[in-house]
């Protein structure tokens, strides 16, 4: 909402005050001059077996078939990430435990499978006592375990539970644990000014919570970059756009030429700087050069979060489900519709694959930006109705605001508020609007509106997620 940006943002003057605000010490450097922050190590998960196979007709345990076929399915995994490699053993006593953590390394995530009664409770002290983040995987009538794991949680451990038959939960347990060492390697660029909530703001606070780097990049340095984006890019990233387009109302060729020459020059500078994130304060600004939302489509459906408006909240939030469910999120404005009980969801940069990298491209249309009389050129992106998803924002790197919906409404073609827009039913848009960022000590506009859509009903693995990074979770509405 550019009725929220002062005239020093309008004119790209806003990065002094941005620091003050932030209140932090702010890193500027290039990848040539700083430890690299691509993702290039796999993350290692500890996973433990422990106890021996009951037999198959009797007592409480898994039987040796089961074992087979859960190890089975956890190969298939590691294979299918990529980017986990798995430390596997069995322990039957605590020592053979602290063994086979040392070998997978002391911040290792942990994940536990326990194959007869009370196996686990007898070795799980070497991980508990190293703070190693764990998913408890349990078959039925594998043993009485299971019901430690909420007690070891409410301890401060952090600890959750997958109680299942469905050896796809294996899977989940993994993308679950890979988050932690994930984010420990992130990088993160920003174009000051910072937004969002106090601690978020912080990149000292940030790299303490989640241990990501986040370096600030000067616009001057970047205005170098759009300059010298090659031709032959800019013409593949322009037919790219035009010809995928159902149609395109307002941007004439220089606006989409020069949103064109913004995306390239992003997508150059995220390969430059090896980094996974990226969040922009003075996007609002940038008209002359090109206004960067083509730019932010391309990277998020790529696997890399870009969020508007310096919001680190709602980039951390794209960050977490990334590496959760390997999809990427609609960052957006919130705004009610309780006679039919509708939530709405409206911004002018989204992407386009929220399926994922390899999902199919959902259609659009070429816009102006709608709060600039229609200058510019943005996606006005087509969702999939019917589509169940999940709204979220982590705010003050602790708290997870949460809440369920169903895509009821796609508009046709954008009138009010910004080009990207989807309604969605949600449990009771009356309680929500009325209990809206009541959580949140701001006034700022821009933290209290913005939650990220992601396709998809996730409520269960953010409870997971949130016990396995120390926490809470806050559903709306």
């Amino acid at each position: 909402m550019c009725e929220q940006c002062t005239r020093r943002d309008f004119l790209g003057a806003g990065v002094a005050s941005g620091l003050i605000l932030a209140g932090a010490t702010w890193k500027h450097a290039w990848a040539s001059e700083s430890p690299p922050g691509q993702i290039r190590e796999k993350s290692r998960i500890c996973v433990i077996i422990t106890g021996t196979p009951a037999p198959e007709d009797r007592d409480w345990g898994a039987d040796a078939g089961q074992i087979e076929a859960m190890k089975s399915r956890l190969t298939k995994a590691e294979k299918e990430l990529g980017n986990v490699e798995l430390i596997m053993g069995h322990s039957n006593s605590a020592q053979q435990t602290a063994a086979l953590l040392e070998k997978a390394g002391p911040a290792a995530p942990v994940l536990t499978i326990n194959v007869r009664n009370f196996a686990l409770t007898r070795v799980v002290k070497p991980i508990l006592d190293g703070s190693h983040p764990m998913v408890f995987f349990s078959l039925p009538a594998s043993g009485h375990d299971w019901m430690y794991a909420p007690r070891w949680h409410s301890r401060g451990h952090r600890v959750t539970l997958l109680a299942s038959s469905d050896y796809d939960e294996l899977e989940r347990g993994l993308r679950l644990l890979r988050v932690i060492p994930m984010m420990k390697q992130t990088r993160i660029l920003l174009f000051p000014p910072v937004r969002g909530t106090k601690a978020a703001q912080s990149p000292e606070q940030v790299k303490k919570r989640l241990g990501a780097d986040v370096v600030a990049i000067e616009e001057k340095s970047f205005d170098e970059m759009i300059s010298a984006a090659e031709d032959k890019a800019v013409r593949a990233e322009i037919d790219r756009w035009t010809k995928n387009a159902k149609e395109i109302i307002e941007p004439n060729k220089e606006d989409i030429r020069k949103a064109a020459r913004v995306s390239v020059a992003l997508q150059r500078l995220m390969e430059r700087e090896r980094a996974q994130g990226l969040a922009v304060g003075t996007c609002m600004g940038w008209l002359s050069k090109g206004f960067p939302c083509l730019g932010f489509a391309r990277l998020r459906d790529n696997g890399i979060p870009a969020a508007c408006e310096g919001d680190m909240d709602s980039l951390l939030t794209m960050l977490l489900f990334q590496y959760m469910i390997d999809r990427p999120g609609f960052q957006g404005n919130a705004t009610f519709d309780t006679s039919r009980n509708a939530l709405w969801t409206a911004h002018c940069t989204a992407p386009l694959k929220m399926d994922g990298p390899n999902g199919k491209e959902a259609p659009y249309l070429l816009r102006g930006h709608s709060e600039v009389g229609g200058s510019g050129c943005v996606p006005e992106i087509k969702y999939r109705l019917g589509e169940t998803i999940t709204r979220a924002k982590l705010i003050n790197l602790d708290t997870i605001l949460a809440s369920p919906g169903k895509i009821i409404e796609v508009p046709a073609k954008s009138v009010h508020g910004c080009r990207t827009q989807i309604v969605t039913e949600v449990r009771d848009a009356a309680k929500m609007a009325a209990n809206w960022s009541s959580v949140l000590e701001t006034e700022d506009a821009m933290t209290l509106l913005h939650r990220v859509v992601f396709y998809g009903d996730h409520m269960e693995s953010v409870r997971h997620l949130a016990r396995l990074m120390g926490m809470k979770v806050v559903e709306e509405g």
